[in-house]
């Protein structure tokens, strides 16, 4: 394998699969038992999941809530996503442990990163949720800094597309997929990869981004085995 640690970012809406909201049961088992391939293997996996399938932070406060409560509201959603995922994964007989940012000792473990570091070295998966355990930062965000604390090789950034494109190409049927990007260039051409912040923290710490389509069966094992799979921003 080209990577041996890892880290994982899901989006919330990935959990939905053909549902409007909530988590669709069959979708979140399909990605058990991609990340359980990846784990027979040996490659030390840490997960980061949204929690837009729930709530999300900035949308609720567009409707009203307190940004601040609002964003505690999107970190408790990425926590039950959290729960969910690390059910489906036992259910695969993979060794998982959840932590998360915010103290809910009664069903997950607070985030240390020595412990999460030791966790990996034991080839448990690893899933961080809460984000950061701040408001005005996105799992983005969340899932960068972890990265960078647990000295992974690459994000992998699992999406619907697969890859990055000039435009969106759920609207625009032209638009042009690229394979590889530099952060630079990205910038320049104002493509949205991940947020301002979280981008900008990956490209100071030179941690390369795959964007890649994670509904594609076998995609993720490919992508971590060094395959041209999605679109690889790099230095």
């Amino acid at each position: 394998m080209k990577y041996q640690r890892i880290l994982l970012k899901l989006s919330g809406e990935a959990l939905m699969g053909v549902n409007s909201y909530g988590i669709d049961p069959k979708r979140i088992k399909e990605y058990a038992q991609e990340i359980k391939q990846l784990h027979l293997k040996g490659v030390e996996i840490a997960i980061v999941i949204g929690g837009g399938n729930i709530f999300r932070g900035m949308a609720g406060s567009n409707d009203g809530v307190d940004r601040v409560q609002a964003d505690y509201m999107g970190m408790l959603a990425t926590v039950m996503n959290g729960l969910a995922l690390q059910s489906a994964l036992e259910n695969e007989e993979v060794p998982t442990r959840l932590q998360t940012a915010l103290k809910i000792e009664a069903v997950a473990e607070p985030y240390i990163k020595r412990k999460a570091v030791r966790h990996l070295e034991k080839n448990r998966v690893v899933i961080f949720s809460a984000g950061t355990g701040n408001p005005f930062f996105t799992t983005d965000s969340a899932a960068v800094l972890r990265a960078i604390e647990i000295n992974a090789d690459v994000i992998l950034k699992g999406t619907r597309v697969d890859g990055i494109y000039t435009e969106d190409p759920e609207k625009n049927k032209a638009a042009i997929k690229f394979d590889t990007l530099s952060f630079e260039e990205v910038l320049k051409r104002g493509l949205k990869v991940m947020d301002t912040t979280a981008f900008t923290l990956s490209q100071e710490n030179k941690l390369p981004i795959i964007v890649f389509d994670m509904n594609t069966q076998g995609n993720l094992s490919k992508v971590v085995n060094g395959e041209n799979i999605g679109t690889r921003v790099d230095l």
